[in-house]
């Protein structure tokens, strides 16, 4: 990886790798971007599959831009964004009055605009069940009818798509073709949640404090407890949901302040995890009053805090109430038990 390649301050730990703005240093992270490098030199599908906001689109660029292909159009498209009887149209495009409302001279689609180029079908596993033949069409026979055609039109296209959906579970459903699930998984690049890279945040942090600061042309620094915070939560919206955190406690600070801890806490900008598994806490096995039960857990999260932690303040915030209120319930709870 040339140094010109790298996209980052000089300042940040040269052992990460980067390619086009995707950075990483975990192991993960490196894996995924060897092999996007080595997918990018061939012209074969793609399917991109991962969570939403861990970077999809991102990579479907990449690879345009990496490839021979990269001289000719890269066409976007999403396919949960355009309704049904607009999508064919846009898609493999139409003859010159074949409804009402059609241009006169007819309009190409976007794989006849990508001609020598790549197309992104974003949102693949929203795809109308109707359409899903005409795409297979297009990916085995390198060919779109337009509507109200009669001659099919070559098109020479590499595609690229992405979901966040289970396709093969969808298959099972028949909600999705398995015939062309095959012809879009020849190249299978799934994206991993920042959850289960998270050696990855710290960099990315600094990446985009690097960024906001040539953005707005103001010098912020994070103190190393963020840090630390920000590597805890679980970042349901990934790369994406860590971009907008790190520009909103940037926005946020004063100028001269450094982003800490307790700007964190006093915005109520994360603290709580973001998700977590159904039954982590607590298994109920009795059926009783639900007023009752709720009044039991809640006294027994309360003892248990206070163990724990060594203020009232420490335990407030683990279990994402105010001091006030945790004094409040603690005393309550103390005198019904007199």
């Amino acid at each position: 990886m040339s140094q010109q390649e790298r996209d980052f301050p000089e300042s940040i730990d040269t052992s990460i790798l980067s390619l086009k703005g995707l950075i990483g240093k975990s192991s993960t992270m490196r894996n995924l971007l060897d092999l996007i490098e080595r997918v990018a030199a061939f012209d074969s599908t793609v399917l991109i599959t991962g969570e939403t906001g861990v970077g999809k689109e991102m990579i479907g660029n990449v690879i345009h831009s990496s490839s021979s292909r990269r001289h000719g159009p890269f066409i976007k498209i999403n396919c949960a964004a355009i309704p049904e009887n607009l999508l064919e149209a846009e898609f493999f495009g139409y003859e010159p009055g074949s409804f009402t409302g059609a241009l006169r001279q007819g309009k190409e689609g976007i794989f006849e605009a990508a001609n020598q180029g790549s197309v992104f079908l974003d949102e693949i596993g929203d795809l109308p069940f109707s359409l899903q033949g005409k795409l297979l069409r297009v990916l085995q026979e390198k060919e779109v009818m337009r509507i109200g055609g009669t001659k099919p039109r070559k098109v020479d296209v590499r595609v690229i798509a992405a979901t966040n959906r289970d396709l093969g579970e969808m298959v099972a459903r028949q909600k999705f073709r398995a015939d062309l699930f095959y012809r879009l998984n020849v190249i299978p690049v799934y994206v991993p949640p920042l959850r289960e890279r998270k050696e990855d945040i710290p960099v990315l942090i600094d990446y985009f404090m690097d960024y906001f600061q040539r953005k707005f042309g103001v010098k912020k620094y994070c103190s190393p407890d963020v840090y630390k915070i920000l590597e805890e939560y679980d970042w349901p919206g990934n790369v994406r949901e860590l971009r907008n955190m790190v520009e909103r406690l940037f926005v946020m600070t004063k100028p001269g302040e450094s982003i800490t801890a307790e700007t964190i806490r006093k915005g109520g900008f994360l603290i709580k995890k973001s998700s977590f598994a159904q039954g982590q806490y607590t298994v109920v096995r009795e059926v009783g009053p639900l007023k009752e039960v709720i009044k039991e857990v809640e006294e027994q999260l309360i003892q248990l805090s206070l163990k724990k932690y060594s203020t009232l303040r420490e335990a407030a915030e683990a279990l994402g109430i105010d001091p006030s209120t945790l004094w409040r319930k603690r005393k309550r709870a103390t005198k019904g038990k007199r």
